[in-house]
């Protein structure tokens, strides 16, 4: 059952998460929050490393801490960035995984987060890579 979040009240709390990015080197911070089907709310901010690959992005943060607390029901992420920024390849990648076509995605700036746009999952990623594994440890 989804309970009803404001999309602000949700997008305010992707700015808090932003607040303890760790990005040294980019100077980009990223915030996200991702809201639940059951009402509960898992943050997550961009953590760099200085061997870039193992960066880790904010909505790939949010979405491992709420798998870990056992969810698996997603309505909603809102992402904040220092500009305007949908997510990258691999976190739409990622969050299509546990997520339905129609889920939301709310991206705003850090410095305007009233400003915000709305897009669906199946929009970002209408053609999402799906492993059909017929136990042979292959995908064919």
């Amino acid at each position: 059952m989804w309970l009803h979040m404001d999309d602000l009240a949700l997008i305010e709390m992707a700015r808090n998460a932003a607040q303890q990015a760790h990005c040294p080197y980019s100077r980009f911070r990223v915030g996200a929050a991702l809201l639940t089907d059951d009402g509960r709310v898992f943050t997550g901010c961009n953590v760099e490393n200085a061997a870039y690959s193992l960066t880790l992005c904010a909505e790939r943060t949010a979405l491992c801490s709420a798998i870990a607390a056992g969810c698996r029901q997603f309505v909603t992420i809102a992402i904040l960035a220092s500009h305007t920024a949908t997510p990258c390849g691999a976190c739409r990648q990622v969050l299509a995984e546990f997520v339905p076509p129609e889920f939301r995605v709310l991206v705003a700036s850090l410095e305007r987060p009233a400003d915000y746009q709305v897009f669906i999952m199946a929009d970002l990623l209408p053609h999402q890579f799906v492993l059909q594994n017929n136990g042979t440890g292959s995908n064919a």
